[in-house]
């Protein structure tokens, strides 16, 4: 209890100094605010910012023990299982069908490490691995397999990591990446209000229609910054209603309405068949579905709704026409009375309107396994066919509340999340589309430095480290993802490995800095100090990097390597294994 205490009193006291900041950074740059003063306000958030830090700095707390997550369920309730059945069946039927066949279960280990870089961004930690992973006295079965798995992602799910990276991974498509209009947008602070929300586990459809409807102060009401993201000097300090418009029909419908702006559908590519019902999608669809946002205005008091009209000059056209707002689809849903935000709001979070739950189920299967269920990640067609399990998520999804932290723990306790990269048979295209194998994916920017920041510390570099290493490794990986390219808001789509990226990662600094050390402070130098011998300092650096044990070859050439040296020599081939697997091709793929 002291320990949550201690926790939750950081975080408020870290996230009121970045409050109190921005604030003053405001009132600082107001004219009405007089000179005399701006001395004193500077005093004092130095002051409370070096409080923050402090108290940060001062915290020691470890990883919560084994006993602690001993008490917790070692499976998912009957509900959670019961789904997780019921879409098992639906890919098992489908492979036998299709007269495939599927991989083997793939190791604890191996999904130890998808799940950590599906939810934390980072690989399992030494420490971790010594906590959750398989141990000599576990029994060897399946069922024993899938408990130990089932508590090590309520362990990931209960760590605030899990909020800051998903957040991140949702602000992409809701903000995109750039940094906006300073004035009126900080998507660093979206991304912090957005961190709170999923650490919360708040509904998920509450938070999309606070985001669509929400009014008030970018700073103070982060939600806003949906809206604000969008604003530039063409559009006179107005958001950008095509912008906006194409943004919400990608993020909450799965649909590309955008396409849509300057011309009719003639390809038929987007299509708005639905329950039986096939039509042409029409310019006039976009417009009238962009209209809702025509009263969203920005003024002192920020977002707010007034009474403008949208007007805009249809293809073939010589004069704007007045919109009027119009959804797309599901027409017969009953729109509430109010701003037309708030209508638009509630239409799309409608639990009648399907494509919200599989927009979302299909986004937050992206994240866990690379790549979506359905692809492209934004492109599900309305009516159908629909892969395996889509339809039972998405009901399940909406059936209980819009609860991701759910719906994440149903998607990880699939066979399709544990089952093996590898197979005895020759995998093809077949079975890669059919998910009878786990999906080989190239990691992300962010994944690939947050793996190479965690496998240099042998503690995990969570919420319970000091504050300085948390925001040097932040710092760090921001310099890293810039530098090694960052994928944008299409961070689904399939992109090859570059030449920049592979020097990057064999002669850049911040692989250097952390396989290399001169005060004995990395990993290597930790493992060569504490291991029993030379078989478990290979052993150990294999945990650390690859989340694997070496294989039979492998760890006889490294002992081999490591036999008869002097204490300093067995360090610098310690630091030699970290930078040989770290730039592994297996390092930087997920599998």
């Amino acid at each position: 209890m002291t320990d949550d205490l201690e926790k939750k009193t950081h975080n408020a006291i870290i996230h009121y100094t970045i409050h109190l900041v921005e604030n003053w950074y405001k009132l600082t740059y107001k004219e009405t605010v007089k000179m005399k003063w701006r001395p004193i306000i500077s005093v004092l958030i130095c002051l409370v910012a070096l409080g923050g830090i402090s108290s940060s700095l001062l915290s020691t707390s470890q990883i919560g023990s084994s006993a602690d997550w001993q008490k917790r369920p070692l499976r998912p309730d009957t509900g959670v299982l019961n789904v997780v059945a019921a879409v098992n069946g639906e890919f098992i039927d489908s492979w036998k069908n299709a007269d495939l066949e599927a991989a083997p279960p793939a190791s604890v280990l191996a999904v130890m490490r998808r799940a950590s870089l599906a939810l934390h961004g980072t690989v399992p930690s030494l420490e971790e691995i010594r906590e959750f992973g398989p141990s000599e006295q576990m029994v060897d079965t399946l069922a024993a397999e899938n408990d130990l798995l089932d508590r090590y992602i309520q362990y990931l799910l209960a760590d605030r990591r899990y909020a800051d990276y998903v957040s991140e991974r949702f602000a992409r498509v809701f903000v995109g990446v750039d940094a906006g209009p300073f004035l009126v947008y900080r998507r660093r602070r979206f991304q912090l209000w957005l961190s709170d929300q999923l650490f919360a586990n708040r509904r998920y459809d509450s938070l999309c229609r606070e985001l669509i409807s929400g009014t008030g102060v970018w700073v103070s009401d982060p939600a806003v910054n949906f809206v604000t993201a969008t604003i530039t000097d063409d559009n006179q300090g107005r958001p950008d209603l095509p912008k906006l418009a194409g943004r919400t029909s990608r993020a909450f419908l799965g649909m590309r309405l955008d396409c849509l702006q300057c011309h009719d559908d003639a390809l038929g590519t987007i299509g708005l068949s639905f329950e039986g019902m096939s039509r042409e999608a029409l310019q006039t669809d976009f417009h009238q579905f962009a209209a809702f946002y025509s009263q969203a205005s920005i003024s002192l008091g920020g977002v707010q709704d007034d009474y403008r009209h949208y007007s805009y000059t249809y293809l073939g056209d010589e004069k704007d026409k007045i919109i009027t707002p119009k959804v797309p689809f599901q027409s017969d849903l009953t729109l509430p009375a109010g701003s037309r935000r708030g209508q638009l709001a509630t239409w799309i979070t409608a639990r009648q309107n399907r494509a919200f739950s599989r927009t979302a189920v299909n986004r937050v299967w992206a994240i866990i396994f690379g790549k979506p269920l359905v692809e492209p990640v934004d492109d599900i067609p309305l009516s159908g066919p629909f892969p395996p399990g889509l339809e039972l998520l998405a009901t399940d999804f909406s059936d209980h509340e819009y609860d991701l932290k759910r719906l994440i723990q149903i998607i990880t306790r699939l066979d399709v999340f544990r089952i093996s990269s590898r197979a005895a048979f020759e995998v093809t295209s077949r079975h890669e589309q059919a998910w009878t194998v786990f999906p080989l994916v190239r990691l992300r920017p962010e994944q690939v430095a947050g793996g190479i920041g965690q496998t240099a510390r042998v503690r995990t570099i969570n919420a319970d480290v000091s504050y300085s290493v948390r925001q040097q490794q932040q710092q760090d990986i921001l310099s890293f993802v810039k530098r090694y390219g960052d994928t944008g808001e299409d961070e689904f789509e399939d992109r090859g490995g570059t030449i920049t990226q592979r020097l990057l990662m064999m002669n850049g600094n911040f692989v250097k800095d952390r396989t290399r050390s001169s005060d004995g402070s990395n990993a290597a130098a930790r493992i060569a100090a504490i291991a029993e011998d030379d078989e478990d300092a290979v052993q150990i650096t294999y945990l650390c990097v690859l989340t694997r044990l070496p294989s039979k070859t492998e760890r006889d050439h490294f002992i081999l390597a490591l036999h008869g040296v002097s204490a300093e020599q067995r360090e610098r081939v310690l630091e030699d294994l970290f930078w040989t697997l770290i730039n592994s091709t297996e390092f930087s793929w997920n599998h």
